[in-house]
């Protein structure tokens, strides 16, 4: 319901609907909340959509969807709720707060929820799992009595009623079930778009006579080891001064409208979990036809981009359809291995392939180096997380970022700002720059630790200068956290508005449309492009505003089923380590005293007790008191300071 009304506010052509859409739509047009023009539904200028807020004294703010205005304030909200989804008619001409009165609840921000029976006073019930309020789903007493308590079960929040038993919290398996109902994720796919996706042979490029035959230039991916889905694959040609990167090309497989294609629109992003991935594709897409596997012929869409070594600028580029045969398969700890000089080249094919990476190397560092310029260079940590098979935390550890991590970014950021420069409306990557209050409370906070501040000509040189101090203090990744935070999240828009962190007027996402959906429609809109189809590109923008905003969220799910799966993960094992002492670091004072764990587990998020004064990234020994299982939360006590 969320995704319609956005698409209402921009405009949603007739054609675009489903048969129980279009009812909804001809139902609300009839009642004046829309305009009907040209086969178009659009809201009337006089209602607006959202989510109600918190409800206070039979008040309410409404945060409006779809547009980025004010949030409007309603009076007598009747029997609608905090999380409705509402169409309000504006008040006009009131002066003071923006106002608006409830037309129509028309639904729930979030369709499922997940309820949990507990027990109290000999009395059982359904509850929120993460706010402990009842459920008024539909559950008989009798219902209860036949279940256990700590059963967890998936809550339609529209139909108001209990839809699956995930399982019980006493069991660690039941997790991943949890973080993927709350956003009804799941790995299955329908028998349709399974029939779809088996549908397609292996690639016989003798069928695609017009795409460009580079079967013989020596291309290799580098991925993680435990990779499966490979977008894209390099090869840098040292004599023309030329980069292909060439990218899965899923457009040729996932056309709009089929099965494949609505199931990729309503996932939109592979989840990566520590022990397993979610695709967005099924897998005998993401992860055999469409990933470019060594030793196999496969259709790519290849950037190939002439540099000019002096200037590190893109002299040429093009963009095309071709069939590529990956020479090697490398994961990023092997050419980590060569670039120290530990790996050599085992036959022929490694040994064009690596005389190509090494000639590579020294441009990407350049490109790099010339980026950072502009740009930021960031070193908030990335935990690692490895469980068993009961899935109990088995290790923690921080991401490293090597030198083939940085040669494999720096060709991905240049052939996706080669896309961003094709068109003027279409998908944008984009990164806002900070607003100044939140600047002002992050120099506060740095301020409060030691770290000088110091107001430069630009946001980029004050930066800078408090990443020196903190590098020098031993705080590197920790400050650059707080950083982050300060700043705007990077969304996806249909006009461009740069990205602040990368330093970038363009830039878009091209290189992952075996995992992102954002990828897959800027492939459609370049080739339509380059094929000069005007019905086709005005096909693929003609809701781009809503898909924009849709995909942005979409985006923001995968990121937290991903953060709460590792969270419930780090409650379990708090939950057996109870009575313990740690090392921790303070995350933050204000408004209350949290820290990250530092010890033989990094990375857990702790609530602190604490009976005197600490200062934010301090460390501190603490206690692990309590751990609330079904919210995945860790309480502890600090017991001392650590000895410096």
């Amino acid at each position: 319901m969320k995704s319609l009304l956005v698409k209402l506010t921009h405009g949603l052509s007739e054609q675009d609907t489903t048969e129980h859409e279009l009812k909804l739509l001809q139902e609300w047009t009839a009642k004046k909340y829309l305009t009907h023009k040209n086969d178009v539904y659009k809201f009337h200028s006089k209602y607006r959509a959202g989510t109600l807020g918190l409800v206070q004294n039979d008040t309410a703010y409404l945060h409006v969807i779809g547009e980025n205005i004010k949030d409007l304030f309603i009076e007598n909200i009747g029997v609608a709720t905090e999380g409705d989804l509402i169409i309000a008619k504006r008040l006009l001409g009131k002066r003071g707060t923006p106002a608006a009165e409830i037309a129509e609840v028309v639904g729930r921000e979030q369709t499922y929820s997940i309820g949990y029976i507990i027990e109290k006073y000999n009395h059982r019930s359904l509850v929120d799992l993460k706010t402990e309020h009842p459920i008024g789903a539909e559950f008989s007493t009798e219902q209860l009595a036949s279940h256990e308590i700590g059963d967890v079960f998936t809550i339609d929040n529209l139909e108001n009623k209990v839809i699956d038993f995930l399982g019980n919290l006493a069991d660690p398996l039941v997790d991943e079930k949890i973080v993927l109902a709350q956003f009804n994720k799941h790995d299955e796919f329908d028998a349709e778009v399974l029939a779809e996706a088996q549908s397609f042979k292996e690639v016989d490029a003798s069928k695609y006579p017009k795409r460009r035959d580079l079967r013989e230039l020596p291309f290799c991916t580098i991925d993680p080891v435990t990779a499966k889905d490979f977008d894209d694959a390099i090869y840098w040609d040292q004599d023309n001064t030329t980069l292909y990167v060439a990218i899965a090309d899923v457009s040729e497989y996932v056309k709009p409208f089929g099965a494949v294609d609505n199931e990729a629109i309503y996932r939109s992003f592979s989840i990566y979990l520590p022990h397993r991935s979610i695709p967005m594709l099924p897998r005998q897409l993401s992860e055999t036809l469409c990933s470019l596997q060594p030793h196999k012929d496969r259709l790519s869409y290849v950037f190939e981009m002439k540099l000019d070594l002096e200037s590190l600028e893109v002299t040429h580029s093009e963009v095309y359809e071709a069939i590529i045969h990956s020479k090697r398969r490398f994961n990023y700890e092997e050419i980590d291995h060569f670039f120290e000089g530990n790996y050599k080249a085992q036959n022929k094919d490694e040994e064009d392939v690596l005389k190509a990476l090494e000639q590579l190397k020294p441009v990407t560092d350049a490109l790099r180096e010339k980026r950072l310029k502009i740009g930021f260079d960031f070193r908030s940590s990335e935990i690692e997380m490895k469980i068993d098979e009961q899935h109990h935390i088995i290790s923690t550890e921080e991401a490293e970022e090597t030198p083939s991590h940085s040669l494999i970014e720096d060709c991905m950021l240049l052939a996706n700002k080669e896309a961003a420069s094709r068109y003027e409306r279409g998908i944008f990557r984009i990164h806002e720059p900070p607003s100044q209050a939140k600047l002002q409370t992050l120099y506060q906070e740095l301020s409060s630790i030691g770290i000088q501040i110091e107001i430069k000509d630009t946001v980029k040189e004050t930066i800078e200068f408090i990443q020196t101090q903190a590098e020098e203090l031993g705080l590197a990744s920790e400050v650059d956290t707080l950083i982050i935070r300060a700043q705007m999240q990077a969304r996806y828009s249909p006009l461009n508005h740069g990205h602040f962190g990368l330093g970038f007027e363009r830039y878009t996402h091209f290189t992952s449309p075996i995992r992102r959906y954002s990828d897959l429609i800027v492939h459609r809109l370049l080739k339509a492009i380059n094929a000069g189809d005007t019905a086709e590109g005005s096909y693929v923008l003609r809701n781009i505003e809503s898909l924009a905003m849709a995909i942005s969220e979409k985006e923001r799910e995968a990121s937290t089923i991903e953060i709460e799966f590792m969270a419930r993960k780090y409650a379990r094992w708090a939950n057996d380590n109870l009575g313990r002492e740690f090392k921790a670091r303070i995350s933050a004072t204000d408004p209350e005293l949290r820290a990250d764990l530092h010890d033989e587990i990094i990375g857990a998020k702790l609530q602190l007790t604490a009976h005197d004064n600490y200062v934010l990234f301090e460390d501190v020994i603490v206690r692990i008191d309590k751990v609330d299982i079904p919210k995945a939360r860790i309480f502890a006590t600090v017991v001392r300071r650590v000895d410096v």
